[in-house]
């Protein structure tokens, strides 16, 4: 049972102010009666609605984002534009944040949410959840350098990588990464190091959330409940 006021303002489309003179004027309704008191509270199984529409009161948010290239992965910058831009004011108000961090030209999958122990477990380098990404490099990538990811490279000033797959497509130019660890420039840094510097980098996946091919770049959507369902397995996994 929680505050309605308290609930309706944690949306992040209303502050507790607003809620109150929603409220007054009688235009949320519990259950189909009108809330007389922001500090009534709520059965979770009632429905709640603001102007008949119906107000989704979850505990968290999770948005599936196609980042384009030119945005930070970042909830805010005092002289660049985040991902945290393209959001409605409404979500930018609940405190969403990126879940691990996409280079300002690298594009694709982006997990934006508020849930930080979530957030925490699936970037535990304990929990080598995979990362999927498209890389165009400079060259064509061979089976030398297919072997030499796959056997974990050690990179300047003796980082050592996990091994990591790398499957050429086409004549090579075009390659398919896979990471079980997110080091800072990993992908251009293990390609680079093979001679194959990366042109562009496009990240399809996320364990078991992949990006929604309908989803152009710039765009975001809420995740469906089975998406969110795979998450918590990927969060429970050992």
């Amino acid at each position: 049972m929680e505050r309605i006021d308290k609930l309706l303002a944690s949306t992040g489309r209303w502050s507790r102010k607003e809620v109150k003179d929603l409220i007054r004027q009688g235009r949320v309704l519990a259950g189909g009666v009108p809330v007389a008191r922001p500090e009534e509270k709520l059965d979770p199984a009632v429905a709640l609605t603001v102007d008949g529409a119906a107000v989704d009161c979850s505990p968290f948010v999770y948005v599936m984002l196609h980042k384009p290239a030119g945005l930070l992965s970042a909830t805010e910058d005092k002289n660049q534009p985040t991902v945290l831009d393209l959001l409605p004011l409404e979500l930018r108000r609940r405190g969403l944040f990126p879940v691990g961090r996409l280079d300002k030209d690298t594009t694709g999958l982006l997990l934006l949410t508020d849930d930080g122990p979530l957030a925490h477990r699936l970037l535990s380098p304990k929990k080598h959840v995979d990362k999927v990404y498209l890389a165009r490099v400079d060259g064509h990538v061979d089976g030398e350098d297919v072997r030499a990811l796959a056997d974990g490279m050690v990179l300047a000033g003796g980082l050592r990588c996990l091994p990591a797959g790398l499957e050429p497509l086409g004549d090579g130019s075009v390659c398919r990464v896979t990471l079980r660890e997110g080091k800072y420039h990993q992908v251009k840094r293990m390609l680079a190091a093979r001679g194959k510097p990366v042109l562009e980098l496009h990240r399809l996946s996320m364990g078991s959330l992949a990006l929604d091919e309908g989803l152009e770049a710039g765009k975001w959507r809420f995740l469906t409940a089975c998406e969110r369902a795979r998450l918590k397995e990927m969060e429970d996994a050992p």
